[in-house]
């Protein structure tokens, strides 16, 4: 049979309790037990003191125990004087009573009066007279002569005891059925969230009402909530901006094919120009959601070794030299003297470099400026691109590096630019363990900031 959780939760609670109740149960009953008898045994080794000297007495007028043995009444009224404390040793004659808990022997250990059937188990003490052990007075356990009303008394203990554990018990279990209950409910209610979130409802969230292990559970599927939420909003928009972008050099495609067609275009250099534009169009598009999608899921291959990022930097830039110089931006480049050794993947930082290069190309006004700063400290390698107008909002800086995101989309539809490329650079980035955020430039355009590890060389 399967116990459920608060199933389990309840024995553990009331099965720990129970233990510790039934072994105090039992202590406290063996104390009663114990304790009442060891009193009762305290109080006869009073008499038994008193009893010895008395016997002794006797024993002193006739020098034997023969007197016992044929007067046992004399013993029991002997008793009851000690307990009446009378001092007089003269005894009535009395009806033959049961003996009491005491037992006389001889010297040898030889029963005078007395029940002698647990000899082996009495108490016993020497008798003296005059410096010579003239018998033994011995007390049996106080099990054997307990009274009523002190039979009574411990059956009523006892009893008093039973109900206590008993009604402990009771509440116990009433009380760890309520915990179970108590502890058991957040945790249904985040199967009844899970549920909702597995069936698509990423808006379900549980009520976090405790600062423990359970209430950081709860805050925890929350926050899992919460993710899963933004990215089934991030994949929905990614899935309509793909078609958005996908859409448009299709159907420039189609509008210019179809006007060739029917006699509207015709079909000269200018218009294979134009078709050709949109095909490289659509295929860098193709091509830059092909690396980031294998980026996403982990098949990205880094091989990575050691390079000289300043060279690999001084090279791109005389890539794009010929095409900032048409727009007529500036390109200074503040490095140091000796190289800036990294351990990366040669091609990958080839390719962030060129997104970088591509987007202050695409997005610096004509007659700017682009600043590349490369410093190298014995923690990390920072990269700064750092360009002259137009800037960006400060609360849309860092959505620039979200996929499809662009501040005027006319702009980029003008420029060519597919809105990955700085995804992708925030892929490539953080593959290497760094970090890439945007700042306002101060010459009023965007400044990209890249900060690598030094990892071992």
């Amino acid at each position: 049979m399967k116990l459920s959780l608060r199933q389990k939760l309840f024995l553990s609670i009331f099965g720990a309790t129970a233990m510790a109740l039934l072994s105090v149960f039992f202590f406290v009953y063996w104390s009663i037990n114990y304790g009442f008898f060891e009193y009762l045994n305290q109080i006869e080794q009073s008499r038994l003191e008193q009893l010895g000297m008395r016997l002794s007495t006797l024993y002193a007028q006739s020098k034997s125990w023969q007197f016992l043995k044929d007067s046992p009444e004399m013993f029991y009224q002997l008793l009851e004087n000690i307990n009446n404390n009378q001092q007089s040793l003269q005894f009535p004659p009395r009806p033959h009573l049961p003996f009491p808990p005491f037992v006389v022997l001889d010297r040898d250990k030889n029963p005078v009066v007395g029940d002698s059937s647990d000899i082996k188990n009495l108490k016993c003490k020497p008798i003296f007279y005059e410096q010579e052990i003239i018998g033994y007075i011995g007390i049996r356990s106080p099990k054997h002569f307990l009274s009523p009303p002190q039979i009574d008394f411990l059956k009523k203990q006892k009893t008093a005891l039973l109900i206590i554990v008993a009604s402990v018990l009771l509440f116990v279990g009433i009380f760890s059925i309520s915990i179970s209950k108590y502890l058991i409910y957040p945790l249904k209610e985040m199967a009844k969230a899970t549920n909702k979130i597995t069936s698509g409802n990423y808006s379900a969230r549980v009520s976090v009402s405790s600062a423990d292990e359970i209430g950081k559970l709860a805050k925890n599927f929350n926050e899992m909530a919460l993710a899963l939420e933004k990215n089934e909003k991030a994949r929905r928009q990614w899935i309509a901006d793909i078609s958005h972008e996908i859409r448009t050099p299709v159907t420039i495609l189609r509008g210019e094919v179809e006007a060739i067609i029917d006699g509207i275009r015709p079909l000269n250099l200018e218009t294979i120009n134009s078709i050709h534009n949109e095909i490289l169009r659509l295929n860098r598009l193709v091509e830059d959601l092909y690396q980031l999608a294998i980026s996403d899921i982990g098949t990205l291959n880094y091989h990575k070794e050691k390079i000289d990022l300043k060279d690999l930097l001084i090279k791109s830039v005389q890539t794009y030299f010929q095409e900032f110089n048409k727009k007529n931006i500036k390109i200074r480049i503040e490095v140091a003297q000796e190289p800036v050794n990294i351990y990366a993947d040669k091609e990958r930082m080839q390719q962030l470099l060129s997104n970088l290069f591509d987007n202050s190309l695409k997005y610096t006004n004509s007659g700017g400026q682009l600043i590349i700063r490369l410093v190298l400290d014995k923690k990390q390698t920072t990269i700064e691109f750092e360009d002259s107008e137009p800037g960006i909002r400060e609360e849309e800086l860092n959505k620039i590096f979200e996929r499809f995101y662009r501040v005027e989309i006319s702009r980029s539809r003008k420029t060519g630019g597919s809105g990955l490329g700085l995804a992708i650079c925030k892929n490539i980035v953080e593959a290497h363990g760094g970090t890439i955020s945007a700042f306002p430039s101060s010459m009023g355009g965007v400044l990209i900031k890249i900060i690598l590890p030094q990892n071992e060389l």
